[in-house]
């Protein structure tokens, strides 16, 4: 039996009681997100987990996300909100569930991640929402100039009606899709994972009471603000820019970027420039740049605040309207995570002016994306698959930077080898990490991942990635990392974001290196000897920049 107590039209409960909730909706998020993974078709889902859950309140606000992938909170933040916008809550039933992707009329980022969201109903009235995302690697192959070509815009609309699926919506979203078989088996696994989220509040709220629960949940987001906030009043008062640059195979210029940070007792405000947003994918949504500033800014703070809508309340984040990091419709966005990815870094250039202990070095700065489509030989089938490679991770004021990691907003895996080759046409020459990418210092920047595909049939390829032309910084004397390229075979011609491949031909992408921490001088000459031993730095990194005789 709880020990809640009622003070005015609040409840107030125990500490105990509201951790013993918190974990179970951190359980229900967990298990939703492994439900959608095991029941998924395509590799980019069951493989790769480019997929994220979340649980949110009657107001829209998130009461708990699943540790998966952080800049999918910034379409999640929005669908809620846009579903209660245009649909009244006193018609919605147990079982409707709704579907968006939009950036601009759905509360999105970008169109391949679609997400679908059920109101959970407990005693015929809605007592919160279960949200999941699953990112459909199906709209390659098409343009970036708006978004009216990158691929079906969905503003929230209901898929399920009171448990009866909408056939027509569904055979909509199909028709526009290159591979509807894979999207048909995904969204069924994403409704299975709903399912999971639905039973699992309800059992719940069934075991503590509806009113327990949800006086827990608003406990939760209290607690979050808390935290944010007293770790906020610990850093000093002040104000601190960073500049940095931004590049991408869609864009001929690299692009100023900055951003100002001010602290004042325990509140924070961060205001973010750019140019004008662009007729290419690289721009973001406000959303995006919501979920990217939370996730950089807890990650410093705190990293143990509860990832709930709480930790934002002491945060004013702004950006000029119109520009990249804050673009306005019609503004292409697919590629929005290359800007997240530098805005995230940006972010720890800034506050490694007040606490630099607490910050690393900059990490690769970027989602490093391959997305390969053809057509098979045997029956003429479109197949698509999207790859996202790693690189090397900032230097820490103790510790060497990981090598060969996703940073930052993106947190899925690089898909194995053998689930390639048996899935796509595919052949993976070489798989390995870069020597000397990392960035030199007494801790050294994360080192860089080259992957070597060969094409056994005709494929078309786009690639997408940055700090091809700027290197990712280090920190109070470190060396910059390495810059990521495109390496092609004979005969292969890569054109700006594009490449096509005959079979038999093979390129290479190479994803950038970290930045290193500290004067290299000051690394200790074993680890010198052992970077050395391992192939991860070569004899003329360690005698001209470490000064190490063998």
């Amino acid at each position: 039996m709880s020990q809640a107590l009622t003070s005015g039209t609040r409840m107030t409960l125990d500490p105990i009681t509201v951790e013993v909730i918190g974990a179970a909706l951190s359980s229900i998020v967990e298990e939703t997100g492994e439900a959608l993974i095991r029941a998924s078709y395509s590799t980019n889902i069951k493989e790769r987990r480019d997929c994220s859950t979340a649980l949110f309140n009657t107001a829209g606000e998130t009461l708990c996300q699943a540790e998966h992938i952080p800049i999918h909170l910034g379409s999640f933040i929005g669908i809620v909100p846009e579903i209660m916008k245009h649909h009244r809550v006193d018609e919605m039933r147990p079982g409707d569930v709704f579907v968006g992707n939009d950036a601009y009329a759905g509360g999105g980022t970008h169109l391949p991640d679609i997400v679908l969201a059920e109101p959970i109903f407990v005693d015929g009235e809605i007592a919160a929402w279960t949200v999941n995302l699953a990112h459909h690697s199906d709209f390659a192959d098409r343009g970036h100039a708006h978004i009216y070509q990158e691929g079906l815009r969905i503003p929230p609309v209901r898929l399920y009606r009171a448990g009866e699926l909408q056939a027509d919506i569904q055979n909509l979203i199909l028709l526009n899709c290159q591979v509807p078989h894979e999207r048909l088996s995904d969204l069924r696994a994403q409704m299975a994972a709903n399912r999971v989220g639905v039973q699992r509040f309800q059992a719940l709220c069934a075991k503590y009471g509806t009113e327990t629960v949800l006086a827990a949940g608003e406990a939760l987001l209290d607690y979050a603000e808390r935290k944010m906030r007293a770790g906020i009043a610990a850093m000093p008062d002040g104000q601190w820019r960073f500049e940095d640059v931004f590049d991408n195979p869609e864009i001929s210029e690299t692009l100023p970027f900055s951003v100002e940070v001010t602290i004042r007792g325990d509140g924070m405000a961060l205001h973010f420039d750019a140019p004008d947003q662009m007729r290419a994918g690289i721009n973001m949504t406000y959303t995006a740049l919501l979920a990217t500033a939370y996730y950089a800014v807890k990650s410093v703070v705190d990293p143990t605040i509860l990832p709930n809508a709480g930790l934002a309340r002491p945060l004013t984040i702004s950006g000029r309207e119109g520009s990249i990091v804050n673009c306005r419709h019609p503004a292409a966005v697919n590629g929005r995570l290359q800007a997240c990815q530098r805005v995230a870094d940006m972010v720890l250039g800034a506050l490694a002016q007040a606490v630099p202990e607490r910050v690393t070095a900059c990490s690769n700065s970027t989602c490093t994306v391959a997305s390969f489509i053809g057509a098979r030989k045997s029956d003429g089938s479109l197949w698509v698959y999207l790859e996202t490679m790693g690189g090397g991770s900032g230097a820490r004021a103790t510790k060497d930077g990981l090598d060969g990691v996703h940073v930052h907003g993106t947190n899925t895996s690089n898909l194995p080898a053998e689930a390639l080759e048996i899935e796509y046409p595919l052949t993976l020459l070489r798989y390995e990490l870069v020597q000397d990418s990392g960035g030199v210092g007494q801790h050294r920047g994360g080192l860089a991942l080259r992957r070597v595909y060969r094409a056994d049939e005709d494929v078309r390829v786009r690639i997408d990635l940055s700090r091809t032309r700027s290197r990712s910084w280090g920190l109070l004397g470190g060396g910059p990392g390495a810059e990521g390229k495109v390496e092609c075979g004979p005969g292969v011609n890569f054109n700006g974001p594009n490449a096509e491949l005959k079979a038999g031909q093979w390129f290479a992408i190479v994803s950038p290196g970290a930045g290193g921490y500290g004067a290299p001088e000051r690394r200790r000459p074993e680890a010198v000897a052992r970077d050395l031993a391992e192939g991860t730095i070569s004899s003329a990194t360690a005698r001209e920049a470490y000064r190490h005789i063998a």
